[in-house]
């Protein structure tokens, strides 16, 4: 099947950043090792809806180095890279993605992508699960199982588990503990802020930021931005959360208070409308506003668009909405995940330990065929491999337990 893809000559400068990540992943490359010597994926499709940036495509590329036959699309138009896309197609692999394509463009692309009948599968958000789903049914059969990436997408996937609609097993890499404590954590952290900061150009030093949500990505997202010297402000749902907040060092407030003294808004949600009308009506003049969660629904661009007096682009990434009292209101990157529709998103050593976890539960889903359709959890085996092989390729030693420490823990007696 021919690829689709924006411009096959841009592939030279796609197939740099692919190999300069390759350099930087190095428990993937082991894994690539392991999956070639074991040649699990041989005659297997393997379809994957994630953003597609060089991690992704060296991902995409050991799979396919592993016998798969490879099928990618992005899961966000404005993270698709055309280089590495077109790069990636020249190595073999079916691409189905353009960079900035609208919304009814990017649902055929995703759908192509379901349409090349996979054995398993990648999904970041739901959106390739939810394809298959609802339009193309008759697929559903063959599908051994799947991983999902994100948090959004294993909320949708557990919705349809509860409503006994999910057709076969899928594994929630962003739960194990390598995936959320370290890409949510320090990568969202580090990423959102390089996309924040590239774009706008402004110093972070001194103003208010609003973090909306404290889960792992909120937390590394609020403790990058104290680093940098902002004065943070958490809002919260959840009290458990809202305390752990404050016991962090953070100041801890609902949204209709933040909206008042803030100067950059982040959303690390999940949910629709956490920021809309009636926090706009009293924001400062200025107000930076983005989101570092899935879909772009957290910040309400129909709010902002009905408010407006005009609406002009100011600068790459950057939409002003002039209020009619004369407040500027500045969106980042249309609302959409900040740090790779403005930056390159995580740092290549922290997705290799998430996309080693991606590849190593696809081998799990191949090796265990017929389980119950299901959300289940990455197994503690692979979890505990991939922290291993981190701390190897950190030249890092650790202490194991003792046969007599091993019979202690699990004993009553003493």
């Amino acid at each position: 099947m021919d690829s689709i893809i924006a411009n096959k000559d841009l592939a030279p400068q796609g197939q740099l950043k692919i190999r300069w990540v390759r350099e930087h992943m190095p428990v993937l490359n082991k894994v690539r090792e392991e999956l070639m010597s074991s040649r699990i994926f041989a005659g297997k499709k393997v379809a994957i809806c994630l953003h597609l940036e060089a991690k992704t495509a060296y991902l995409a590329q050991v799979l396919h180095d592993a016998g798969a036959d490879v099928a990618i699309t992005g899961s966000n138009p404005l993270s698709t890279q055309d280089d590495v896309a077109a790069a990636l197609a020249q190595e073999g692999v079916t691409v189905f993605a353009k960079h900035g394509c609208c919304d009814e463009e990017y649902f055929h692309l995703v759908r192509r992508t379901a349409q090349t009948e996979p054995d398993v599968l990648i999904d970041d958000g739901g959106d390739l699960v939810h394809i298959l789903h609802t339009e193309l049914t008759t697929l559903l059969p063959r599908i051994t199982g799947g991983c999902e990436e994100t948090t959004t997408g294993i909320i949708r996937l557990r919705a349809m588990d509860r409503d006994k609609e999910l057709a076969f097993p899928m594994v929630a890499v962003n739960d194990a503990f390598c995936k959320h404590l370290f890409d949510n954590r320090y990568g969202t952290g580090q990423s959102t802020w390089d996309g924040i900061m590239r774009t706008t150009n402004l110093v972070v030093a001194g103003k208010t930021v609003v973090v909306a949500g404290y889960g792992w990505c909120g937390k590394g997202v609020a403790m990058r931005a104290k680093g940098l010297g902002g004065n943070v402000v958490v809002t919260e749902i959840d009290p458990i959360k809202a305390i752990e907040a404050r016991m962090d060092g953070f100041r801890v407030m609902s949204m209709a208070e933040a909206a008042k003294i803030g100067d950059i808004f982040v959303t690390v949600t999940g949910c629709k409308d956490v920021i809309r009308r009636e926090h706009f009506a009293v924001m400062r003049d200025g107000g930076v506003l983005c989101n570092a969660g899935h879909f772009d629904v957290e910040v309400s661009k129909r709010d902002l668009q009905n408010m407006a007096a005009s609406v002009t682009s100011v600068r790459d990434n950057i939409v002003e909405y002039r209020l009619e009292d004369g407040r500027r209101l500045y969106l980042l990157g249309e609302g959409r995940l900040v740090n790779l529709a403005c930056a390159d998103g995580h740092p290549a050593e922290i997705m290799d330990m998430t996309f080693a976890l991606q590849a190593l539960s696809l081998q799990y889903l191949l090796q265990n065929p017929g389980k119950v359709p299901a959300v289940y959890s990455v197994p503690e085996e692979i979890d505990h491999k991939v922290a291993h092989l981190k701390l190897a390729a950190e030249g890092i030693n650790i202490d194991a337990l003792t046969e007599d420490q091993a019979k202690y823990l699990q004993s009553w007696k003493v």
